[in-house]
Order: C-alpha cells, then sequence, then structure tokens
C-alpha cells in the first residue's frame, strides 16, 4: 500500500482534474498523478510529443495478459 500526502493546489486545477477524473474513471488523485507522470515524463524527453508519451504510459499499465502480440505484415530484409 502506498502512503499519501495531503498536498494544497488551485481551486481551478482541482475543478479540471475532477472533470477529466470523471471522463477517464480516475480519482481526483488519480488523474493529478497521472497529469504529473506525463509532465515528468515530458520534460525528461523534449522531443516526443506529449500525445505519445500519455498513450505509452497507457500501453505500459495495461495488463501483459491482454496484450496484442505484434505481427509485421511482410519481412523485409
Amino acid at each position: 500500500m502506498t502512503a499519501s500526502t495531503s498536498i494544497r493546489i488551485d481551486q481551478t486545477l482541482y475543478d479540471q482534474a475532477r472533470t477529466e477524473a470523471m471522463a477517464e474513471h480516475r480519482s481526483i488523485a488519480g488523474q493529478v498523478e497521472y497529469w504529473a507522470k506525463v509532465g515528468r515524463a515530458a520534460l525528461d524527453n523534449p522531443d516526443l510529443p506529449a500525445s505519445f508519451i500519455a498513450e505509452s504510459l497507457a500501453s505500459m499499465a495495461e495488463p501483459r495478459e491482454e496484450a496484442t502480440a505484434f505481427v509485421p505484415r511482410s519481412r523485409r530484409t
């Protein structure tokens, strides 16, 4: 179990997180954590689009047993 810590954030950011959290089926804390992960990864990888980073994080969170194996269309030599 992870520890939690309370923080103060701007009310507007909280309201935006609540709206996004409902749409994404996350808790408000989970939404803020998600934004922080995407933001940190974007800062660490400035050449990558934020959408690519978000999709990559979502992909990494999927259970491996539900993953679809990659099958190349053709073999190039």
